[in-house]
């Protein structure tokens, strides 16, 4: 949950997480949606996904026990050089660097290194350097030291230097680098995408919810379906459906935001006589009422609780 998420967001989710899943037996019987459920809102859901699957891997292939080795976390879904490093770090089992936001912060602000992380030859040489000041021994208050450096006093604005127990050596404080330091990555220009978010309503109440792929933005997830804001919604929805038209209209644009994009999503009501019927899998009907353990994306859950 911490990957690409603070920690302030986190504590609620993974309270709730640990209640529902208190071991690794309940996390690998459970089903993939429960499991997004209790993701709804973090974002990024392969990591879900990844937790899922590794629940699986350590029951079946490592008899229930975690790894405690590099190359064997390494292999698991979700878990790269770094995570694997905190893993066994942060457990005394051995020393590892790692290199999360946090100490890609540290680093290149102590020592000096101009450039940012994206570069090959930077994240290499940060790498190098967490390598290097990572000790032999009482690594585990080291590593959860220094994520807690940047977490706290080597803020991304305004760090707090004058506290900074490492400022005396810090070559960014002492050449007044600190507010340049990490170099910024060049911002660039977010496109815009529209699309057609169909509230597909029947006379009973409910509504259709499709499954979406595990690739892609809002991966696994239950979502409204979405259709191009150059098609015409309803050929599309008759194409789909054949139940009679009652009514439609459209409902205020929701503006949502991703890494890369801005996404304008269009939400339109499509009442039609009758109740679904449809031997599709991936796209069923449920109400306000049942759809709380479906995993869904928060602009999705913002439109159905709307109704």
């Amino acid at each position: 949950m911490l990957q690409q998420t603070q920690v302030i967001t986190v504590i609620d989710y993974f309270k709730r997480f640990i209640i529902r899943f208190p071991n690794l037996k309940t996390l690998a019987e459970a089903n993939i949606d429960d499991v997004l459920s209790l993701w709804s809102g973090l974002g990024y859901y392969s990591r879900a996904r990844n937790l899922h699957a590794t629940a699986n891997i350590i029951k079946d292939d490592f008899k229930g026990r975690f790894p405690r080795n590099l190359e064997a976390l390494i292999s698991l879904p979700g878990i790269g050089p770094s995570t694997a490093g905190a893993i066994l770090s942060l457990s005394n089992i051995e020393s590892r660097p790692i290199l999360d936001g946090n100490v890609k912060r540290v680093l290149a602000r102590f020592f000096g290194i101009h450039g940012h992380y994206s570069e090959s030859d930077v994240n290499k040489r940060l790498w190098e350097l967490s390598t290097l000041t990572t000790p032999k021994e009482d690594f585990a208050n080291y590593t959860q030291a220094i994520m807690d450096l940047g977490a706290t006093v080597c803020l991304p604005r305004n760090p707090d230097c004058k506290n900074c127990p490492c400022s005396i050596d810090c070559i960014a404080y002492q050449e007044g680098l600190s507010h340049i330091l990490p170099t910024k990555k060049k911002s660039q220009k977010k496109k815009t995408i529209s699309e057609y978010f169909l509230i597909i309503r029947f006379e009973d109440g409910s509504f259709i919810l499709e499954k979406r792929n595990n690739e892609g933005v809002w991966g696994g997830l239950w979502s409204l379906p979405q259709v191009n804001i150059k098609e015409d919604p309803l050929k599309w929805c008759k194409s789909i459906v054949s139940n009679s038209l009652i009514d439609s209209k459209k409902l205020e644009v929701i503006r949502h935001s991703f890494s890369h994009y801005h996404l304008e999503m269009h939400p339109i009501e499509i009442y039609l006589r009758g109740k679904f019927i449809s031997s599709n899998n991936q796209m069923k009907c449920f109400n306000k009422n049942n759809v709380h353990k479906l995993g869904l994306a928060a602009p999705i859950k913002i439109i159905i609780n709307s109704l």
